[in-house]
This record gives C-alpha cells, sequence and structure tokens, in this order.
C-alpha cells in the first residue's frame, strides 16, 4: 500500500464519496426544485473502466469506505457493474451508495449480491403529501417498499436521511421516533445547508439540529463512538430502540476537524470538500492502468492545499451551486 492520504492538518482520508452521475429523477426543493437541467452539451460521465482506476488508486493509499453518489446513481444503466467493480478492489471493505429509493424495490438484492454492502435512502418526511411536496415525486410508498427490501435482502441496518426544513418536515420527530423504535433504521438528520441557487430557501427553512439534540439527551439517548471511515454523522443509540438518531450539522463549531473524505464528480474532477471553491481535473489520469503513479502523485498535491475548514458560516458555499452538482 501506498502512504496514506493525508493533508496539512493530519487528516487521514479513509472515505471517498465516488459520483457517477448528475442527473436525477427527483425535484426536491432544497436541491433541484426545478428538475435535472444539463449544462451545454449532454455530460459524458466516468465510464467504468475510468471508475475502476479511480477506486483503485483510493484503495493504494489507504482508503477503505467508497459510496457511490450522484445525483441518482441508479440512473446509470451499469450501476450494478459499478457497484461490482469498487467492490472488487482490494482493500475496499465498504461499499455504499446514497439513493431516493425508487428503484431499491426492485434492484436491491442484485446491488448486495454485487458488493454493495451499505446502504442510505432519502426520505424526507413520513407523511406521504409532505413527501410529495418536498421531492416532487408521489411514491412516498415505492419507497418505503424498497427499504422493506433492503431488509429482505439482509441488510442489518438502512441508513434513512432526512434533510431538515423548518416548518416543513421540522415537526416529525416524534413521528420518525416511532418509526425507529423497532426496525434496525439509523435516521440521520441533516441540517439545511446554504448553495449557490438556494438562499432564499436557505433563509426561509434552516433549522439547528441542536434542539433534536438536547432532545434526545434529556430523554436518555446516548452517543455513539465513531469508526475512522465514518461520515460526520454525531450518532445516538437508546437501550429501548432498534434504530438510531443521526444529526449532520455542518454549521456547528469544529465539524470540519474529523474530515476523513473527498470526492471526485461524475466528470472527473476532485474536490477537497463538498463547498470547495474550485475542483481539480483527473481524467487526463483516468485514461490507462498504468497512470496510477501520476495520479496518486496529484492527489496528494492537491491535498497541501486542502482547507482546514468550509466557509458556510460566512455564507459562502464555494462553486456549489446544488447538492447533486458533486455528489452531495
Amino acid at each position: 500500500m501506498a502512504q496514506q492520504f493525508e493533508d496539512n492538518f493530519n487528516r487521514k482520508f479513509y472515505y471517498l464519496r465516488l459520483s457517477v452521475t448528475d442527473v436525477c429523477n427527483f425535484k426536491c426543493t432544497y436541491c433541484l426544485p426545478d428538475g435535472y437541467r444539463p449544462e451545454g452539451q449532454r455530460p459524458k460521465f466516468l465510464s467504468l473502466d475510468e471508475i475502476r482506476r479511480v477506486a483503485s488508486a483510493f484503495a493504494h493509499c489507504g482508503t477503505d469506505k467508497i459510496r457511490i453518489t450522484g445525483g441518482e446513481p441508479s440512473l446509470r444503466r451499469d450501476f450494478t457493474e459499478i457497484i461490482e467493480t469498487v467492490a472488487n478492489q482490494e482493500g475496499i471493505k465498504k461499499v455504499a451508495t446514497t439513493t431516493n429509493g425508487y428503484r431499491m424495490a426492485k434492484h436491491i438484492h442484485e446491488w448486495k449480491d454485487a458488493g454493495l454492502t451499505n446502504v442510505n435512502v432519502s426520505v424526507d418526511s413520513l407523511d406521504p403529501k409532505m413527501f410529495y411536496q418536498i421531492t416532487g415525486e408521489n411514491i412516498f410508498n415505492q419507497v418505503m417498499s424498497g427499504i422493506d427490501a433492503a431488509f429482505d435482502a439482509g441488510y442489518e441496518q438502512v441508513k434513512v436521511n432526512t434533510v431538515l426544513l423548518k416548518d416543513l418536515n421540522s415537526q416529525e420527530l416524534p413521528l420518525f421516533l416511532n418509526w425507529i423504535k423497532t426496525r434496525p433504521i439509523q435516521l440521520r438528520f441533516i441540517e439545511l445547508m446554504q448553495t449557490g441557487e438556494m438562499n432564499d430557501l436557505f433563509k426561509n427553512h434552516h433549522q439547528s439540529g441542536v434542539a433534536i439534540r438536547n432532545h434526545l439527551i434529556a430523554n436518555g439517548w446516548l452517543l455513539k463512538t465513531k469508526a475512522s471511515n465514518d461520515g460526520p454523522a454525531q450518532v445516538f443509540y437508546h437501550p429501548d430502540y432498534m434504530g438510531e438518531i443521526g444529526l449532520i450539522m455542518p454549521y456547528e463549531k469544529n465539524f470540519c476537524q474529523s474530515c476523513n473524505r473527498l470526492r471526485i464528480s461524475a466528470k472527473g474532477k476532485l474536490h477537497m470538500c463538498l463547498f470547495g471553491d474550485h475542483g481539480v481535473e483527473l481524467r487526463d489520469l483516468l485514461e490507462h492502468d498504468n497512470q496510477r503513479d501520476e495520479l496518486i502523485a496529484r492527489i496528494n498535491q492537491q491535498l497541501l492545499n486542502k482547507e482546514e475548514t468550509h466557509h458556510l458560516h460566512d455564507g459562502d458555499s464555494g462553486i456549489t451551486p446544488h447538492l447533486a452538482s458533486i455528489g452531495g
């Protein structure tokens, strides 16, 4: 194994978020309220061989978890092959994906057989009407069936992502808690993040997760210890619940201190941060297998420029127009 990817702040990178498309079929208010709109010519996303070379390089440098993201990654016709390609890289222990769940009921078994070890599903409300209002899609029951199918396929836990929206789903905590009491679901509330196209939405609907954390602690929930390749969630458990609650609060002080992940966009750019001000082109080093050393060297060089923290507190979301653009 080559030297572990590490930045100037002694943060090691065990976790890669690898986007395979920026296309999505949902119209979520906080991401793509007008639906997907391609920029210019039809985009050419990373090929299966390019994905293999990215995964191989990161695995060679100590990354052991790769999350396949989008857009909606399952829109790729070769999505199952992508999972298998990533899972087959020596050193990769976890292959995860984040999905809106619309194809899960039909395909989750084959994804698991291909090597998908973890699945996150976006569910922004347990009220079908509110689900439709937030996502623009009236398929709540289909997504719920997909979660059931994941348990049938043998997953011991399913993670569910919920973007916390004031005056929309922010009153549903009791409903969510009841839902996870007898289900091994890790429900993760994600604070709404300001992006270039969502300033008004942010002003109207941003809500801190601190009140939820205080409620959990007051009611006997306990904080779990993080593993080295875990994401940024603060995860709480309770002896009376099968499920868990995670909180992702990017506006909290020291949020970036434990950063352990890098991002590759669907068009082959390296992003040091979801809210960085530029991406680094890698695609010219993904053409041949014998370019791996050059690829690793370029990534290591760019890690010297990774900043200590994002600048969301200053209202600066970098070049990110919306969360689908580089994989959320």
